[in-house]
């Protein structure tokens, strides 16, 4: 483990424990085993320390949802599925994360103040991501859907805003992913339409075969 890698961990932990305006530079440093000067040469404030935090549970989330996904598609499961999986996953990561901190409301709350472009560049990479399974598993399962892949993806989006909207700080969790994983479903159910029907080959009408004529002609013919 590098350095840098050392004091991130030890600052997640710190501030997990006083929140983020309770935290200092003197308690990441302590916790990591490190002088003030020795924390300096990696982070110059604890807003940028704060900001490395939150990046590694973007994309430690983010590497969590890729590989929900990816087993999920192995296992043969349908594009409700998949998405179901690598959703729960991403919001588990975040959410264990912070998971016995009296502080995850001012964590949450600092955390969209002080690195917003942060969680656009993740909400970008999130929606790349979706946005091409949905695409491959459109092709692979040959699924008819009603709006385009991008669409869709944002009304996902939408739907995960709005189930988060009904569980402060995404609690219960259970709960939370239960009801998320409902509006995933019926979503997703609506935006596939019905296989287009087969077309039937229409039986092809006999023409009446009309007896030829003999080129002999028959004894006691007359000539």
């Amino acid at each position: 483990m590098t350095p840098r890698d050392r004091i991130i961990d030890a600052a997640m932990h710190v501030f997990r424990r006083h929140g983020f305006r309770r935290s200092s530079i003197e308690q990441a440093a302590e916790a990591a085993g490190l002088t003030r000067q020795a924390l300096y040469h990696h982070f110059d404030s604890k807003e940028a320390l704060f900001r490395a935090v939150i990046e590694r549970l973007y994309q430690t989330a983010l590497t969590a949802e890729i590989a929900a996904a990816d087993a999920k598609e192995k296992d043969g499961g349908g594009l409700a599925d998949i998405l179901v999986a690598q959703i729960a996953a991403r919001l588990t990561h975040l959410i264990g994360s912070l998971d016995g901190s009296p502080h995850v409301e001012e964590l949450f709350s600092e955390h969209l103040g002080q690195s917003r472009d942060l969680y656009q560049k993740y909400a970008g990479l999130n929606a790349a991501q979706g946005v091409a399974m949905i695409e491959r598993m459109r092709r692979r399962q040959r699924l008819v859907l009603r709006i385009a892949p991008g669409e869709l993806w944002r009304c996902i989006e939408m739907a995960v805003h709005g189930t988060k909207s009904a569980y402060p700080n995404m609690q219960p969790l259970a709960a939370f992913l239960k009801d998320l994983e409902i509006m995933l479903r019926t979503l997703v159910a609506g935006a596939i339409g019905p296989s287009p029907k087969p077309l039937m080959n229409k039986p092809h009408l006999k023409k009446p075969k009309i007896a030829k004529k003999s080129a002999r002609k028959k004894s006691g013919d007359r000539k």
